[in-house]
């Protein structure tokens, strides 16, 4: 079970991932309370294990831009409402980067229309209309389960130390992607990212 720590900005946040070493660490580059630009993730990966991926987080980035800043990165998350057309010219460009696509989980068809997309990997994420992701929402796991989908998925949306171990169980995905759910007060929180850890790894 893979284990991603999403919205790192402080150079506290790095120490932290350093220490209980997730697979992903994630950069959210769209606008966000959790937003960074280039220049803070450059600072950031001077001290960041490398054993440790790098994700940045796109919502409508322009092709350009996402180019640029993926050259520091391992794997580029699609985020908003990009479509066949982007998704296939980012991955000619990007040749060697890993690249996912997110999913707002609003209806079981969300998933099956996913899964035509040629990416590496899919991230489903609860649905808002108010903003594309970073809500706290839990993602239907019903749904989930209910689509069997073929593609190796981050299950996101709402995961806390209180439900984590329930959402895999329940969806059985290829790995988890957590935010909000390791933060207190709007900051990472060490002693949340540390039960994660040994939920998923100890448990499960």
């Amino acid at each position: 079970m893979k284990i991603k720590f999403c919205g790192v900005r402080r150079a506290q946040d790095i120490e932290y991932v350093n220490e209980f070493t997730p697979d992903y660490v994630g950069f959210v580059f769209a606008k966000s309370k959790r937003q960074v630009d280039l220049e803070k993730v450059k600072f950031l990966k001077k001290n960041l294990n490398s054993k440790i991926k790098t994700v940045g987080v796109f919502v409508n980035e322009p092709l350009g831009s996402l180019i640029r800043i993926s050259d520091i990165l391992d794997v580029v998350q699609l985020h908003g409402d990009e479509d066949e057309r982007y998704i296939k010219t980012v991955m000619q460009k990007l040749p060697n980067k890993e690249i996912w696509k997110a999913v707002r989980l609003k209806h079981k068809k969300d998933l099956e229309l996913a899964q035509i997309f040629d990416v590496h990997k899919l991230l489903i994420d609860s649905f808002s209309a108010d903003a594309y992701g970073g809500t706290g929402k839990s993602a239907d796991w019903n749904l989930i389960r209910e689509a069997n989908v073929q593609k190796p998925f981050f299950l996101a949306g709402g995961l806390n130390v209180d439900n984590i171990k329930a959402a895999v169980e329940a969806t059985n995905p290829y790995g988890v992607d957590i935010s909000g759910g390791i933060e207190t007060d709007g900051a990472k929180d060490r002693g949340k990212m540390k039960q994660i850890t040994e939920i998923i790894r100890g448990v499960i």
